[in-house]
């Protein structure tokens, strides 16, 4: 599922700004301005609120696949509107009760609109990480509070870990949700995880002895929706003898609110230490000596203490793809095998290449993330994505940036085996190639267009004839986000 963390960075930045002390309040970047004094009065007392609204259309030229209820019309090619509205309030307790060091933020969203990925692509992660299950609902709500004047932090509650974990600075540019949170987490966890739009109870350590090493710890809940199963195929293959029929990739089944905090499934755990190389100076201007180009360098992984499905075997240890062709098959075999613990490793580097001179706003950067974990209780044991990102491309368009990108997701091996058992097309390599560029129209409104094209989607998953795989698919789009 998709996560992306643009919307929640941005709120997530101003309010480390008002958390550094800084009495001057840029109001530049909000469409509402000012707010007729309110705002600088608010933030005076260090409270921030923000309203983040992202709209999207898309629609899908070529491949993709119709509905089972549309037989063969074709409506794959449709196009499809997704939005989100999100209010952020954020509170610097210093500045309102002399607390030093303390951070509150709450925050909502209100997801609108359809999913083009869901009802008609049929690829591993959505074109877009703003698509998402219609609701409203709470999404984090968590405390923050600094030590070691600054080096040390912890934050807790309610919380989305990709904002922090796993992500590279330059994909974000992306759209697909792919390039935020990675497809192996996405497809692998219950519900995708602590992601955009869901969050959890956690923990979350960030200490930073250096301006170059950061080192950062987190425990969560494992499975904000609280579903019982973390795959599609297991639980289509044996969920109507158990009973449970929902869809394991929902958001909301179990709850839509934001509210119904689930703690019975697992913990997840997961660590990334950062190398920062050539820090720049926040303020450039003043700059005589070359820093030299910056780069971001991560390595992290996780653990899940939850039990996982197993994608070959049964609870009988037999196999589970061939128990779904033999109308006699028990309840037994036809339930798979839970095996405990689930695992994944990364490493992420975000690094600029070319820049013309010292205060040029153009820039040339690159990123490479790869994530590999086991294949028995996962849909994806290995993934890859890169890109080439180039800023302020034309003169005059300084904040403007295009980019590239690829990524590359591999069905797992116990999942290609569950298809030779039950008979069913084998998923292979699913890739994906976008082209996109970021207008920054006003500083508060952004407009992105987008073009992907993705081969093989899901591996080359069966349509809903069953007999035959999705074609390519060839996806327009086009972005908006507002910041009031």
């Amino acid at each position: 599922m998709r996560d992306s963390e643009r919307a929640q960075a941005d709120a997530e930045e101003k309010a480390a700004v008002a958390a550094g002390g800084d009495d001057k309040l840029d109001t530049s970047g909000n469409l509402l301005g000012n707010m007729w004094g309110a705002r600088p009065w608010l933030y005076k007392h260090g409270i921030s609120f923000d309203i983040q609204e992202v709209d999207e259309v898309w629609g899908n030229g070529t491949g993709g696949s119709a509905s089972g209820n549309d037989g063969a019309a074709g409506s794959g090619t449709g196009p499809a509107y997704d939005g989100v509205t999100m209010p952020t309030l954020t509170i610097d307790t210093e500045k309102l009760f002399g607390l030093k060091g303390g951070l509150f933020n709450v925050s909502a969203l209100q997801t609108r609109g359809r999913s083009i990925s869901q009802d008609h692509l049929a690829n591993f992660n959505p074109v877009s990480g703003f698509e998402a299950d219609r609701s409203t609902r709470l999404f984090e709500l968590w405390y923050q509070q600094s030590f070691l004047k600054g080096k040390l932090d912890v934050k807790i509650g309610q919380q989305d870990l990709d904002t922090e974990f796993l992500i590279s600075d330059y994909a974000s540019l992306y759209l697909n949700a792919n390039f935020g949170w990675p497809m192996a987490p996405s497809v692998n966890l219950y519900g995708g995880g602590p992601s955009w739009p869901l969050s959890s109870p956690a923990i979350r350590i960030r200490y930073r002895p250096s301006e170059k090493f950061t080192f950062m710890f987190a425990a969560a809940d494992d499975n904000p929706p609280g579903n019982r199963y973390n795959s599609l195929p297991i639980q289509q293959a044996t969920g109507s003898i158990s009973g449970y029929n929902s869809d394991p990739t929902s958001q909301t089944t179990n709850g839509a609110n934001g509210t119904n905090f689930n703690m019975g499934t697992g913990a997840l755990l997961i660590t990334e230490l950062q190398y920062a190389l050539n820090p720049q100076p926040a303020d450039m201007s003043n700059v005589t000596k070359n820093p030299g180009l910056p780069g971001v360098y991560k390595l992290g992984g996780y653990y899940d203490t939850a039990k996982f499905a197993d994608y070959r075997y049964n609870q009988r240890g037999g196999s589970l793809g061939a128990a779904t062709l033999n109308a006699s098959s028990t309840q037994s075999e036809l339930t798979p095998r839970w095996d405990r613990g689930n695992w994944m490793v990364y490493g992420i580097i975000d690094q600029m290449i070319w820049r013309p001179s010292l205060r040029s706003a153009r820039s040339v950067g690159v990123f490479v993330r790869a994530t590999g974990n086991g294949g028995d209780r996962n849909m994806i044991s290995f993934a890859i994505d890169a890109g080439l990102n180039l800023k302020a491309p034309f003169r005059g368009r300084d904040n403007d940036t295009i980019g590239l990108g690829w990524g590359i997701g591999r069905a797992s091996s116990g999942q290609r085996q569950f298809d030779r058992d039950s008979n069913s097309l084998v998923q292979g390599n699913e890739n994906h190639l976008e082209l996109t560029y970021q207008a920054q129209v006003t500083p508060w409104m952004v407009m992105q267009p987008d073009f992907q094209y993705v081969w093989n989607p899901s591996g080359g998953v069966a349509d809903w004839s069953g007999n035959r795989r999705v074609g390519n698919e060839a996806i327009f789009g086009l972005h908006s986000s507002l910041t009031f």
